[in-house]
């Protein structure tokens, strides 16, 4: 049996990237909508630009996550 560390050391290092992006990614979603709750909980009419764009960016967050996880099923099914 021969393994090949290289491939195998690259497989790690890509893996473990993407796993740290994700995480950072469903964060930035989770801070997004909590920057909402507080901007809905403040100054009514300073906040609705603002709770607009958090939600969005959260919403937007969670699509790429959906959307990678997606493509990750995808690679492995194919």
């Amino acid at each position: 049996m021969n393994i090949d560390w290289a491939a195998l050391g690259s497989v790690f290092g890509v893996s473990l990237g993407v796993t740290v992006a994700l995480v950072g990614l469903f964060t930035l979603g989770i801070v997004g909508l909590a920057k909402r709750e507080a901007a809905t909980s403040g100054a009514p009419s300073a906040a609705g630009g603002t709770a607009a764009a958090a939600r969005t960016g959260a919403y937007v967050c969670f699509a790429l996550c959906a959307a990678a996880v997606a493509y990750g099923i995808y690679l492995i099914v194919a």
